[in-house]
């Protein structure tokens, strides 16, 4: 099958035991954001007869990256951005970028956003709706903001991913979240324990663990939801949410 579409379209290919590599596609072109293996996504662009265009690196854990080196093997063209204040950790970048940096990908403006705290040197992507191929604005955050959570502090601070979780929660509330993990029933049970009344949180998590049950994912989801179900960014204050990420590390 050969996608060929006159909007572009989000892929997933689920790897490792809760990673989600996932591929942007206009036309016969293809964007790889944070590939954890190469088989699966060589095999996928193959059968879907795509040419790699280019590889986005949110941050330099191996889970995000490990596959790169092999992808760039195969598709010696296709580019690698990534922060440029990571060039020691991503060495195989080719186009390096700091916050607020525009680029242009598959006729489309991308917008980077710095959002440390999982990391010192995170970033994530951005795409407004503003473009033509695109239906609805688009984040590719990496590990700073999950369904119904946010990454944890392995080199930044609270205040580092309490502001960076900002930023993110001011983009529009259509925006679809396509971030790389699988964990937003672990994340809504955690929520729920210490919410057992909140019914949005309720509701979601319903939903979240029917989907599951039938192998369905939860992603993306949407700027407007996380402000329903995301405890860390109802936080208010760089304390309750230093409180409310130790309280996870410890569930």
């Amino acid at each position: 099958m050969h996608l060929k579409k006159s909007k572009a379209v989000i892929h997933s290919i689920p790897v490792l035991t809760d990673n989600i590599i996932w591929v942007w596609v206009f036309s016969d072109e293809a964007i790889v954001i944070d590939p954890a293996l190469v088989d699966p996504v060589q095999s996928w662009l193959e059968t879907h007869k795509l040419k790699l265009k280019a590889i986005l690196q949110t941050h330099h854990h191996s889970d995000h990256i490990g596959g790169t080196p092999g992808l760039i093997n195969l598709w010696p063209n296709a580019e690698v951005i990534a922060s440029r204040n990571d060039i020691n950790r991503i060495p195989f970048q080719t186009i390096s970028v700091k916050d607020k940096d525009k680029i242009w990908l598959l006729d489309t403006s991308v917008d980077v956003i710095e959002v440390s705290g999982h990391t010192n040197n995170h970033i994530a992507f951005f795409i407004s709706d503003e473009n033509e191929n695109i239906s609805s604005p688009k984040l590719f955050c990496g590990d700073t903001l999950f369904s119904g959570g946010c990454g944890r502090l392995f080199e930044g601070s609270a205040e580092d991913m309490f502001n960076s979780l900002k930023k993110l929660k001011e983009l529009p509330e259509n925006t679809q979240i396509y971030c790389a993990h699988e964990y937003t029933e672990s994340n809504l049970k955690w929520a729920h324990s210490l919410h057992p009344n909140n019914l949005a949180i309720k509701d979601k998590l319903f939903d979240v663990i029917k989907k599951r049950s039938e192998g369905l994912s939860t992603l993306p989801t949407t700027i407007g939801l996380e402000k329903e179900i995301n405890l860390f960014l109802q936080a208010r204050t760089i304390k309750e949410f230093a409180e409310l990420r130790n309280n996870k590390d410890c569930w």
